[in-house]
């Protein structure tokens, strides 16, 4: 079952809703998934995130901030994920290199290339087996966040930063078509679940 899968999405889309479902879908069929998220999911990934996602680190350049990313990312997949692929078990995880190449390649204007390169780098090379974007229209996802008490730094960003995010994530979808699957996560929660478990029950099947 040795399978790397990584959900994204743009802020509102749902996504953490769609992977507590599969968590309980996983349990029920008695599947061991190591479930972990970005930034963070090992102990100094996680003192990462604090720091990259402070609101009061308004300061922070955006080359840091992708750097910061491409850091956490690579202790998280030495602390946690390879450990997990490597005990043949199956890695689902909250956000990867396609949320840096969204966010900071795109949105902040570094580069997709670049800031690819730079996780490159870090990952030494390594990809998701599956992605699957979880995507909302950036009205969707920001009004959906209006009732979220805490905020962070990114989700703090303008209307304007969303909507380059979006337009990123579809980009990415059109460059990777061979491990990108875009779900449309306006539809009801029960068929955005649905459909995610469909398309990973498709992957699955054919390895």
């Amino acid at each position: 079952m040795k399978t790397f899968i990584t959900i994204e999405g743009n802020d509102g889309s749902g996504k953490s809703t769609v992977i507590e479902g599969l968590k309980k879908i996983f349990k029920e069929r008695g599947v061991d998934v190591v479930f972990t998220r970005e930034p963070g999911g090992s102990m100094i990934a996680e003192k990462i995130r604090q720091i990259i996602l402070d609101p009061e680190n308004t300061q922070m350049d955006d080359k840091t901030e992708a750097l910061l990313y491409a850091a956490s990312r690579r202790q998280h997949l030495m602390e946690t994920v390879i450990p997990a692929l490597e005990d043949d078990k199956m890695v689902i995880c909250d956000r990867f290199i396609d949320s840096s190449l969204a966010y900071q390649g795109h949105a902040r204007n570094i580069g997709i290339d670049e800031v690819y390169n730079m996780n490159m780098f870090a990952t030494s090379g390594m990809l998701p087996d599956l992605t699957l974007y979880i995507l909302v229209s950036p009205s969707v996802g920001l009004s959906r966040k209006t009732h979220q008490k805490e905020l962070d730094r990114l989700e703090l960003e303008t209307n304007k930063f969303h909507e380059t995010v979006y337009e990123g994530y579809l980009l990415l979808a059109k460059k990777y078509p061979e491990r990108v699957v875009v779900i449309n996560g306006e539809a009801s929660k029960e068929d955005v679940l649905k459909e995610t478990i469909e398309v990973i029950d498709r992957f699955l099947n054919k390895k």
